[in-house]
């Protein structure tokens, strides 16, 4: 059995507009907090990409 691990990253646009990227790569759990955070800090266009 072979199991992968999946990476993720975002991009979004920060509550004062301006265009942002992940900097680093999240796992599925990670990843979820992470958009969490991202949301409640008042960014839109959040897009988790498969890296």
């Amino acid at each position: 059995m072979t199991i992968t691990m999946r990476s993720y990253s975002f991009t979004w646009t920060d509550a004062d507009g301006t265009p942002r990227a992940s900097a680093v790569a999240y796992d599925e759990v990670c990843a979820g907090r992470r958009r969490d955070e991202l949301e409640k800090a008042g960014a839109t266009d959040i897009e988790r990409v498969d890296v």
